[in-house]
């Protein structure tokens, strides 16, 4: 497999370890937060460890899948009260991106450029790539986007199992997916919408197309009642250890200084944009009847496959969530380098 090499299976080893760890102490969703807290302590004392990329090709559409299964009539017919949440996440953005702008900018003394791209609560990946591309520093952009995701998810996380008292283990009984409750013909299923649906997210250049196109089919699938279970617990337990994994190794490289200044920059950074989320979520909730804690998940600004295994995990409408996640997404991407333009000019 590209990219599986000794150092990505010390990097799993110490995720599956700081996992198992996290889940006998009680730690909130430990499938994640344990494999990544144990690889950025690797990272930061230089073993040789590297994320299994392979491994997030396989993993990532299983996650769409999984999120695909959540589709069902009744949730079509939930539809219209996705509106306000739609129409609030613009100004959102807006208000959130600015605010982060300001702390990157004027407290982190970063360039225009780097400040702008680190602000930007898009795909990481994306914003590295138009942030270079405009002449912003490639590292910075990187690391707060990294610290950014690693900040949400243990916020979230510890939020919402300490203080609400919500569950986010993902191994309750009651919602467990055995690997026998499948039939062969439901693998079949499953696995041709996890295939079928990256290799056709890409063709249509779908955001996030690795989640969107298989969770696309597998909602068509689940709809119209040609599969009716989702994919095993095993496997989001995997995907919840690979990708804290690789959140974890990202951090490779980066001396104590740049994890002093950058990690605090981004905890100023999401304290703020996730006081906004609350805010634009209690619009929501005031407006809608719908939970608080749905309407924060759909705002909060962590990665969307991230953000999608934490909302499985607390059993929340997980389509919901990745459906605004990936319009937020796709959002950020397409108006970014627009608004970058047209304020470039201008003294900042």
């Amino acid at each position: 497999m590209a990219g599986f090499n000794r150092k990505t299976l010390l990097a799993l080893v110490i995720g599956l370890a700081g996992g198992v760890a996290a889940f006998f102490i009680g730690l909130p969703l430990p499938w994640m937060l344990g494999p990544m807290i144990a690889n950025i302590v690797a990272a930061m004392l230089r073993a040789p460890v590297q994320g299994p990329s392979g491994l997030r090709n396989i993993v990532v559409p299983v996650i769409g899948v999984l999120l695909g299964s959540g589709v069902t009539a009744e949730l079509i017919g939930q539809l219209s009260t996705w509106v306000l949440t739609l129409v609030l996440l613009p100004p959102f953005l807006l208000v959130a991106a600015g605010a982060s702008f300001v702390i990157y900018r004027r407290v982190g003394g970063y360039d225009p450029v780097t400040a702008y791209y680190a602000s930007m609560p898009g795909g990481l990946n994306e914003m590295v790539i138009l942030g270079a591309e405009a002449g912003g520093n490639e590292r910075q952009i990187a690391l707060a986007h990294a610290a950014r995701v690693m900040i949400v998810i243990i916020f979230v996380a510890l939020f919402f199992g300490l203080v609400l008292g919500v569950s986010a283990g993902g191994t309750d009984n009651a919602n467990w997916t055995a690997l026998d409750a499948l039939t062969l013909r439901d693998y079949a299923i499953l696995g041709a919408c996890a295939v079928v649906g990256a290799w056709f997210g890409k063709i249509a250049r779908l955001p996030a197309a690795p989640v969107f196109g298989p969770m696309i089919l597998s909602g068509i699938a689940h709809f119209t009642g040609w599969v009716t279970v989702p994919p095993p617990s095993l496997f989001v337990i995997i995907a919840q250890i690979t990708v804290g994994t690789i959140i974890g190794t990202r951090f490779v490289g980066a001396t104590l200084a740049d994890i002093r200044r950058d990690i605090g920059l981004a905890a100023l950074s999401c304290a703020v944009m996730l006081l906004i989320a609350v805010g634009f979520a209690e619009i929501i909730v005031l407006a809608g009847g719908m939970p608080l804690a749905q309407a924060f998940l759909a705002y909060a600004p962590g990665g969307l496959t991230e953000m999608s295994l934490l909302t499985l995990a607390m059993q929340q409408d997980a389509t919901y969530v990745s459906v605004i996640h990936v319009i937020r997404i796709t959002l950020v991407i397409g108006a970014a380098p627009v608004v970058f333009a047209m304020i470039r000019k201008r003294p900042t």
